[in-house]
């Protein structure tokens, strides 16, 4: 399965939205204002400097559009990376999504992150390697579709996993890694918390025993598509 086939399975139509994909330190000040505005409607407790960091660690911002309002954006950024035994490796890195409330379930997230993937030059049909930092199991899912995605419930990373979570999450800029568990350790500060009620099966809630909201911790996960590296 591949990120195509992960947005198509889904099918939502966003043709009443009008997506810009701009580099994410040329955002004007009005870009800036509506997407920390969105930011305090998905979270409380919302961590500013948080996202001033992301917007300075990942190079390119989606922003959506609904009858000339901006009701979403995203964060994130594809790259070619020399990772432990895969030099020149093409990585998406999604970053942080928000949707103002009356706007969501309605495909926007992975419409705003297949745009920025999409903006970015790089080799046709290549392998990739897709990740993302999540501190709840519904932000997860969309990678958890995937067979090739790291960590698993009960599945402890092998020693390369666990190196290029490492490569990973330094890319992301996180204060701290466990390759063990996959958690990226917080600045001691929440993030913050979000203001949606989520339906979460007990054993999606594994990988996150060890995620320390309070702290702002996350989690990273990753997945590869089509396939696997030989020996992953």
């Amino acid at each position: 399965m591949t990120w195509d086939d992960e947005v198509e399975k889904h099918p939502h139509d966003v043709s009443s939205f009008d997506f810009r994909v701009i580099e994410a330190d040329k955002a004007s000040a009005k870009d800036l204002e509506a997407i920390s505005s969105l930011f305090e409607m998905n979270y409380r407790q919302a961590n500013r400097a948080y996202l001033e960091k992301s917007l300075g660690t990942l190079r390119h911002l989606a922003l959506a559009k609904h009858e000339g309002t901006t009701v979403g954006f995203a964060l994130g950024d594809s790259r070619s990376m020399d990772l432990p035994r895969l030099p020149g490796q093409v990585v998406n890195l999604a970053g942080i999504c928000c949707i103002a409330p009356q706007f969501r379930r309605r495909g926007l997230f992975a419409g705003l992150e297949y745009r920025i993937f999409l903006a970015v030059d790089m080799p046709a049909h290549s392998r990739r390697l897709t990740c993302g930092r999540m501190a709840h199991p519904a932000g997860m899912r969309g990678l958890t579709r995937i067979p090739t995605v790291v960590p698993k419930p009960g599945v402890r990373p092998t020693p390369w996993q666990q190196e290029v979570g490492q490569a990973i999450a330094d890319a992301f800029g996180s204060h701290a890694f466990d390759p063990e568990t996959f958690v990226c350790i917080g600045s001691g500060e929440p993030i913050g918390y979000p203001i949606i009620e989520f339906q979460v099966e007990p054993i999606e809630w594994e990988v996150f025993r060890q995620v320390n909201r309070d702290r702002g911790d996350s989690l990273l996960a990753m997945a590869w598509t089509p396939d696997a590296p030989p020996g992953w």
